[in-house]
Formats: C-alpha cells, sequence, structure tokens
C-alpha cells in the first residue's frame, strides 16, 4: 500500500520559514519523481517544485529564491524549505510521487501552511 504522509506545515508570519516533509512508503523511491504541489484557498491544485532521483530540480516561477526541493533517497523522504514566506503562499501543500516506470501517481493528504500576521 502506498502512502505518502506531508508534515511540517504550520502558521507563521511573512517573511518566516517552514520546512515540510514528505515520508513515503509503498513505492521504490529512487524511480520517482517527486513533488511538490498546493492549492490556495479557492484555487486549483499548482506545481511548486519536483525533483528527480538523481537531483535534478524544477520550480514555479513564482517560488524560485525562496524555496527548495530536496530528497533524501534513504530515507524515502522529500522536503520542501520554505522561506521569505508570503501570505500568497498560504495553501494545503501536497506531496506528489511520479513513477518513471508506468506513469503512476500518488498523492498525500497534504498539509496546511497559514501565512499571516
Amino acid at each position: 500500500q502506498v502512502q505518502l504522509v506531508e508534515s511540517g506545515g504550520g502558521s507563521v508570519q511573512p517573511g518566516g520559514s517552514l520546512r515540510l516533509s514528505c515520508a513515503s512508503s509503498g513505492i521504490t523511491f529512487s524511480r520517482n519523481v517527486m513533488g511538490w504541489y498546493r492549492q490556495p484557498p479557492g484555487k486549483q491544485r499548482e506545481l511548486v517544485a519536483y525533483i528527480f532521483s538523481g537531483g535534478t530540480t524544477v520550480y514555479a516561477d513564482f517560488v524560485k529564491g525562496r524555496f527548495t526541493i530536496s530528497r533524501d533517497n534513504a530515507k524515502n523522504t522529500v522536503y520542501l524549505q520554505m522561506n521569505s514566506l508570503k501570505p500568497d503562499d498560504t495553501a494545503i501543500y501536497y506531496c506528489n510521487a511520479h513513477s518513471t516506470l508506468g506513469g503512476m501517481n500518488y498523492w498525500g493528504k497534504g498539509t496546511l501552511v497559514t501565512v499571516s500576521s
């Protein structure tokens, strides 16, 4: 059974930082491109960043220079370091695993990030 479990969300003031984690099980982690998506209130889900097994990363323009995605293949975990947070970053953040074998997509249940003064 595939499980992606996000943690690390919470409330933070503008300019603050949070680190999200996503622990995976039931997948061959190294065979998956791992990503973070978010869904702001009243809006559609959007890509934040993703990372290939070898470490290559891709970011949405709105987080470049502020967020960093990383992965630990030994721990089957992907991280999202979020700095210089803005109120517009308020959203539910979802972990995604995309298998490079067969193209299966898996999602976590999400973790809420609220940026407010």
